[in-house]
């Protein structure tokens, strides 16, 4: 922007244009519903709704050994809290039955022998078999039963286990492994991100299609004034969405805020304007309601939600596509306010991420006001 485009701002225009979307927002009830409402109402669906946590694993029993020892491994399934016993069976065809109707998510098969070979001290082969159906659910299935059977082998002195390796493990910012510390988080931000575009990208194509931008063409208001005076409502919003986000997230969720606040609202605010610009640029393109939420949301929700590392390890994806992601601005934002939540690490630690988020803010906020100009003038 030019030292002329700056003299020609005048902040009793921004002002009057400013007042005038705050009152078009509380006139509409959608827009109202879909700044406040929305973000709450996303974030109790998709904190109760997503989770990683498997809490309950059916399983069935083929207990072929029938013996204590044998009985004291089935128990020490039970105790563990994550598997539930719901039947027994007596042959392979059982097996087959109970996994594929569904009733069990895995079956554990005790071979004859197995007390003789627990009493003398020497390593014996159990089964487990599993529905692989679900692989989330499976590898984490696998995952207790390697643990509980290792555990038992140890209690028991089996040959080859036992005494070699004294193993202790300890999980930081996260001891318990909860999912929601980690969801709901990164879910804030995507939330903050769809909303934010969403909300503006509507603003502009609502003026061409009730034929009101012909009016504020006609007036003496600058572009710059226009499009300033369009986003600082729904910037307000946005500001006032992220503390009520953050409230439900550490009283609700029970989300510990390990960070600086000051510092969560000083990157959020630069997140929300590359959000805003990013739905005021699709606006003006569009000039069309219809066509503005439907770019915004293939625009926002989509590479938020898969190319963001929100729910998967950006590092586990091709190369190709993990080049795509640093157009994402989600990505960055999805990694500082995990930060933020979890770590509370300083500032400086998560320069380069921020360094992106500013990098990309700038540049859409530059283009969007350029077009915006451009299609103004």
């Amino acid at each position: 922007m030019n030292n002329d485009g700056i003299r020609k701002i005048s902040f009793r225009r921004l002002a009057a244009v400013v007042n005038k979307e705050f009152i078009h927002i509380m006139r509409d009830s959608r827009s109202l519903a879909m700044a406040f409402l929305m973000p709450v109402i996303l974030l109790f669906i998709f904190g109760y709704g997503i989770t990683m946590d498997i809490k309950s694993l059916n399983m069935g029993i083929y207990d072929m050994d029938k013996t204590a020892e044998s009985r004291e491994l089935i128990e020490r399934f039970k105790a563990s809290g994550y598997f539930k016993i719901v039947g027994t069976v007596s042959s392979g065809k059982e097996i087959d039955r109970m996994i594929d109707r569904n009733i069990a998510h895995m079956v554990l098969v005790i071979p004859e022998g197995f007390s003789g070979s627990v009493k003398k001290g020497i390593p014996v082969d159990i089964q487990a078999i599993y529905d692989g159906s679900d692989a989330n659910t499976t590898s984490i299935a696998m995952g207790y039963t390697e643990a509980i059977a290792s555990r038992y082998s140890l209690s028991k002195g089996a040959k080859g286990l036992s005494g070699q390796i004294d193993l202790r493990l300890r999980v930081w910012y996260n001891p318990e492994l909860k999912s929601r510390w980690f969801i709901i988080p990164g879910l804030i931000a995507i939330i903050m991100g769809v909303i934010s575009a969403l909300l503006t990208s509507l603003t502009v194509s609502r003026e061409w299609e009730q034929g009101t931008m012909e009016q504020l063409l006609s007036t003496p208001i600058h572009p710059v004034e226009l499009f300033l005076g369009k986003i600082t409502p729904y910037f307000l919003i946005g500001m006032i969405d992220l503390l009520i986000s953050v409230a439900v997230g550490v009283w609700v969720f029970g989300v510990p805020l390990r960070g600086s606040l000051l510092f969560l609202l000083a990157v959020s605010s630069l997140f929300l304007v590359g959000g805003l610009s990013l739905g005021i640029l699709i606006s003006t393109v569009a000039k069309s309601q219809l066509v503005a939420s439907q770019a915004a949301f293939v625009l926002t929700l989509l590479p938020a939600f898969m190319l963001s590392g929100f729910l998967y390890s950006i590092d586990n994806m091709p190369v190709f596509i993990q080049k795509i992601t640093y157009a994402v601005q989600s990505r960055y934002f999805v990694t500082v306010i995990k930060d933020i939540f979890l770590k509370g690490n300083h500032p400086s630690v998560l320069i380069r991420e921020i360094l992106f988020l500013f990098a990309f803010t700038a540049v859409v906020f530059t283009a969007a006001i350029k077009k915006f100009k451009k299609n103004m003038g």
